[in-house]
This record gives C-alpha cells, structure tokens and sequence, in this order.
C-alpha cells in the first residue's frame, strides 16, 4: 500500500515535502496513514522522511536544514574521530526553527540549542526535496573553519581517498575559508588510507619530522603506512581490518626490517588515545639511529571546547556559527 510512496521518498533523497508528494498523487490521506504505520516519519510540519528518529538527518530537518561541517562527513560514514555538536546549515531567511528531538518546541526555547551549531547561508535549499545533507565541498569548507587542524585534515583526506573531490577542489577550498585555516588544504593527501593513519601523519609533520606515506617494499606486496624520516616504518593496525592477519602482519614486520627500518607496530587505539607514548617511541627509535630533528612545539591533539566563530567573508553564501544574521535597513 505504501511501497510507491516510500519509492518517491527514497528518490527524492530520503525526504520530501507535502506539495511535492501530493504531486506525485499521494494524498493527506494516505501519509497520515503511513505516518501511523511508523514506516514514514513527519519531523517537521509539511515534511515527510524515510530516516529512523535517531538519525542525524531527521534532527537537522526538524531544527529546518540540513547537516553540514564534521556532522555531515560523519553521515556519509567520513572519517571523522568524534562525533561534537551538530552542525546544521539553513537559509539565512528559515523561520520556525525547530528542537531537533521535538517538532513542538521552537528552537529558542528548546533545551537541546546548545548541542547545535547553527550556519546561515543564502542559498536556498530544501524546498521540495532533501537528503539532509549538503554537498561534500561545502561540509569540508565548514569543517576546515571551525574544526581542529587534524580533524579537518582527515576529512579532506577521506574525500580525496574515496574520490570525492580531486586535487583542484581541494585546493579552490583555500579561497573560501578564513585565512587562517588555509594551510590545512596543504596538509591534505588523496594516498592516506584511515582515519588514524591521517591523524598520526598530520601530528608528526606539524611537530617538523619528515613523513613519507605509502612507501613500496620489494619484499612485501602491501606498502608501509608511513615512513618517517627515511629510518622508521610505521603501520597502524585497526582491530577492524587486522583482527585475522597476525601473522600475514608480522611477516610484513620482516620485511620492514630488512629494508632497514625500525618497525613500530601501533593500534588505532593508541593513535587515539595514547599519542604521546607512540611519539615517544618514534623519537626512542629515531635517536637509536642517531636522528635527532628539531621539533616544533607539541600541538593539542584534542577537539573540544566551543568550535572557532566562522563568518564566510565572500557575500555569495556566508555562513555562521554566530546568531542569525539581521538584516540591513535600506536608506530611504
């Protein structure tokens, strides 16, 4: 009875407006029906969708806009270390923003404001149809302006990976954010195969260590993750992918050695939660061969705390984290 109609949403992108369905010959009848049933949801008055309550792109409709920032990256399964506050972009002229749980609480008085991230833009958006999500290089320009360093050198790296973006709209992101967070274009690399093997090249080359990633062995089919400075080999193991390889593992472990690299072997965990005690361990064994390099200071690897105020300088499509925008009054 209803699979037509959960067609038309699902092709439309996951969720879709009342006019629009009614177009399609879906009557008020029949999705109030349908809502009853559970298997379409109403988040927002006039709007209907196909996504579970707890999905990120339901709350993000109800708010009245669409995931952006390391929000939207996450929902499209990014790499993304963890999950902060929600980052939502909507049009500069939206009105009845909504609490992301309760469709019947307004925004400003809802308990949950604080756990969203507001950023306005002119363009506008969602008027029949929605995925929920923005596009990829208008996530990334709003990660690279609000996220930690590492952070947002990760997404750029899982876009460039999976071929989302190339190289040149990488670096056409560097005229559209803040001066500032320019550089982080530049740390990017479409070589990089996981988030903390992203993390852990990103960290070693701001502290002034020469990083080589991907490095070919002629004993070995499979490359080595990183190489830094030309004498350790370093391979990152995520419990995921290497749970049923521990001995295929150490045989690249051999190899690693017989090229003449110290081999150190981290888990992703230790890249994520004990960075400290596996840059010591580079540095132990860099030493060992007589490489001491001048370090930069030590960066935070940390990315709480308020995310950076962003107002998008250029006048096409600026976005915020700060209050809505007013509007100016015309000179008569």
């Amino acid at each position: 009875m209803f699979t037509a109609l959960i067609d038309d949403i699902t092709r439309a992108g996951g969720a879709a407006g009342r006019a629009y369905l009614v177009g399609l010959g879906h009557d008020d009848r029949l999705l109030r029906a349908a809502v009853r049933t559970g298997l379409v949801s109403r988040p927002r008055r006039g709007w209907y969708s196909i996504w579970p309550e707890q999905d990120p792109r339901t709350h993000a409709l109800r708010v009245g806009g669409r995931l952006t920032g390391l929000s939207a990256i996450a929902a499209m399964d990014g790499w993304v270390r963890r999950r902060g506050r929600m980052h939502v972009a909507v049009p500069v002229n939206a009105s009845r923003l909504r609490c992301p749980r309760r469709r019947t609480v307004t925004f400003a008085r809802s308990s949950r404001r604080t756990q969203v991230v507001l950023h306005w833009t002119r363009q506008a958006h969602d008027r029949d149809v929605s995925t929920g999500l923005v596009d990829v290089r208008e996530a990334l320009e709003v990660a690279i302006a609000t996220e930690a360093a590492e952070d947002a050198v990760a997404a750029i790296d899982w876009a460039r990976r999976r071929g989302l973006i190339d190289v040149i709209d990488a670096f056409a992101l560097v005229r559209r954010v803040p001066r500032r967070s320019r550089s982080v274009v530049g740390w990017s690399s479409e070589r990089c195969d996981s988030l903390p093997e992203s993390l852990a090249r990103t960290r070693l080359a701001r502290r002034g260590l020469r990083v080589t990633e991907q490095v070919a062995l002629p004993n070995d089919p499979s490359p080595v993750d990183l190489v830094i400075e030309g004498a350790v080999g370093l391979e990152i193991d995520g419990e995921r992918f290497h749970r049923d390889r521990f001995t295929r593992d150490r045989s690249k472990d051999l190899a690693i050695t017989i090229e003449g690299l110290h081999a150190i072997r981290p888990a992703a965990s230790h890249v994520f939660d004990s960075w400290p005690t596996v840059e010591a361990a580079i540095l132990t064994a860099l030493a060992a061969r007589g490489i001491t390099p001048e370090l930069r200071p030590t960066v935070g690897v940390d990315n709480s705390g308020q995310p950076r105020r962003y107002r998008r300088p250029t006048r096409a499509h600026p976005r915020s984290v700060s209050v809505k925008p007013r509007r100016r009054a015309r000179l008569s």
